[in-house]
């Protein structure tokens, strides 16, 4: 895959702008006729949403994510409420029960726990009559069974966006057969260690030799493996924390090639200064205001799930200063 930069959120913008104005012009008969919004109120208006940005709040990526539901939430007139779930998979769990005992007209969710854990809770609240949807990570069972009713996803192909990260770190840095790797991942998690396993795959596939480690398990490594070339950081936090991890290591920048996932103002400054090689941007930004308007285009239109692919580009020395203003911003 050749390095590039996605396009930038105002073309987005521009789209939903024209579909809203398509589907409020010509909106498909829903199974029951939905309640419209009263004069002068914008078109989602009434609608009541809850949100998981995933993480802490204000914390790496969720910000981002956080970010896009609440300009959703601005542009369209839902009202939002937002869950915050340290990245807990546990905690997303007990937090989604609490939410459906609610009674909100929609649910977005972070996949992290995976099938086997939510599928049951998430069945009882389509029981309801609540639209559940999700982002970031894919409840593929889920997906497949509530798609017709609005059950979509944002977020990266997870698999794909880490073996895509693998074969282009080979490249890039000019790994061979036999070159030491070690990936920081989380392989615990059914679903998201999907990513983690794409990064081993291509890594193996181009003969590296890979030590994998869960996330907060890699204390002292870069010391006790001094030949070390690569090291692979799959959690959007670690990545914005390469930088101090490679001077605390008494490294210098480009002596460990480092490739990660998600953009933030420290990953910027760290792929400026030369720590950070090479990271995959699945613009988070998507994956909070694309969820809020696919519940509010089935709440109120009666649209199906839809499938959105957010992450595919690289950002590398060559091309960050295009998305370094907006990264800043925390939309990129």
């Amino acid at each position: 895959m050749h390095s590039r930069i996605l396009r930038p959120v105002r073309v987005l913008v521009g789209l939903v702008i024209v579909l809203a104005a398509l589907v409020s012009a010509c909106a498909p008969a829903a199974t029951q006729a939905p309640a419209q919004p009263a004069a002068g109120a914008k078109w989602c208006s009434g609608v009541k949403i809850v949100f998981f940005p995933g993480g802490p709040e204000g914390g790496v990526f969720a910000v981002n994510v956080y970010n896009g539901a609440k300009q959703a939430e601005s542009d369209l007139g839902a009202s939002v409420q937002y869950v915050w779930s340290g990245w807990d998979p546990q905690k997303m769990i007990q937090q989604f029960q609490e939410s459906a005992a609610t009674k909100p007209d929609g649910i977005a969710v972070m996949g992290h726990p995976g099938d086997e854990a939510f599928d049951t809770l998430i069945d009882d609240a389509e029981s309801k009559g609540i639209i559940v949807t999700s982002q970031n990570t894919q409840l593929p069972i889920a997906e497949a069974k509530y798609s017709p009713v609005g059950f979509g996803y944002v977020g990266a192909d997870l698999y794909t966006a880490g073996h895509d990260l693998g074969v282009e770190a080979i490249k890039r840095f000019g790994l061979k057969s036999g070159d030491r790797a070690m990936v920081w991942g989380l392989l615990s998690q059914p679903s998201r260690g999907l990513r983690t396993k794409g990064v081993i795959d291509a890594l193996e596939e181009g003969g590296l030799t890979v030590d994998y480690l869960e996330i907060d398990s890699a204390t002292g490594y870069v010391s006790s493996h001094p030949d070390v070339k690569l090291v692979v950081t799959d959690h959007g936090g670690l990545t914005a924390t390469a930088q101090t991890y490679l001077t605390s290591a008494g490294k210098q920048p480009g002596e460990i090639a480092i490739a990660g996932f998600d953009l933030s103002p420290a990953t910027i400054a760290a792929i400026k200064g030369g720590w950070t090689g090479l990271v995959i941007d699945q613009q988070e930004w998507l994956q909070g205001y694309l969820p809020i308007l696919q519940i509010c285009l089935t709440k109120v239109y009666g649209f199906s799930g839809l499938y959105i692919n957010t992450g595919a580009g690289f950002v590398d020395k060559s091309n960050v200063d295009s998305v370094a203003p907006l990264a800043e911003k925390n939309i990129r």
